[in-house]
């Protein structure tokens, strides 16, 4: 699976993108330089029921290793 299917997907479950999910962790304060892929990830899975490979492609996204545009 490609990585914008991963989003395709993720969209189609949850309703969002990535940069709502972004502005959501914003609102937490789970961005910044501590930021840890662990919490991301549990909150991710608690909050959107998102799947473990879901929830890191959201957090590729958040610490720069991917893009939106990624393949």
């Amino acid at each position: 699976m490609s990585f914008k299917a991963y989003l395709d997907n993720i969209k189609a479950k949850t309703g969002k993108t990535p940069a709502d999910f972004k502005a959501l962790a914003e609102e937490k304060g789970l961005l910044g330089p501590g930021m840890k892929a662990g919490e991301i990830v549990k909150w991710l899975k608690e909050d959107f029921d998102l799947g473990h490979g879901h929830a890191m492609a959201i957090y590729a996204i958040f610490s720069g290793k991917k893009t939106e545009d990624s393949e």
